[in-house]
């Protein structure tokens, strides 16, 4: 896996064989921030990375100095691994490494945040709950966005506060404001 832009720029790191979740693609990650860059605020952030997994989104995040990143994962080998490379690349500071399901986490936190990215498994059955979560609990901070990868199965354009989609291969993010 590669940092795309910014101060890691190009450095790969490797994640374990039979590693328990599937990275964002380049392409489609190239295109995830083309668009955050154009259309959002992208400094001074508090981002929340839900199902962090490899923990490549969360990465990206400040090698761009986005802001600091809480990432969440309820996998103790992506948590173990998130907190190695963390730790290789010297961003402790800056990046919180954090073991919880991510529907217990949105049911119990009090912090809020300007961006929040949710990268459930495909199959996961809960993205409308996600979204309720963010939204009745007031997580994300005002003008604030939740952005949802998810696969081509998955429709989310009927639930309330979506704005868009874009579509990378099979990838695809939905954004809701």
């Amino acid at each position: 896996m590669r940092i795309i832009r910014g101060k890691y720029k190009t450095r790969f790191y490797k994640f374990p064989k039979g590693f328990p979740s599937r990275p964002t693609t380049d392409y489609a990650k190239e295109g995830l921030f083309n668009i955050l860059e154009h259309q959002y605020p992208n400094t001074d952030l508090k981002i929340l990375d839900l199902c962090a997994g490899t923990g490549n989104i969360s990465i990206e995040f400040l090698s761009r100095e986005a802001g600091t990143v809480l990432a969440v994962d309820k996998n103790y080998t992506a948590i173990r691994h998130m907190k190695k490379v963390v730790h290789e690349l010297g961003c402790e500071n800056e990046m919180t490494v954090y073991k919880a399901d991510i529907i217990k986490f949105l049911e119990s936190t009090d912090m809020k945040f300007d961006l929040i990215f949710a990268d459930p498994p495909y199959l996961f059955e809960s993205h409308k709950k996600i979204v309720e979560l963010v939204f009745n609990r007031k997580i994300l901070n005002e003008d604030g966005v939740l952005i949802i990868e998810h696969g081509r199965d998955t429709n989310l354009d009927d639930i309330t506060h979506f704005e868009f989609s874009r579509i990378y291969g099979n990838v695809h993010f939905s954004f809701f404001e």
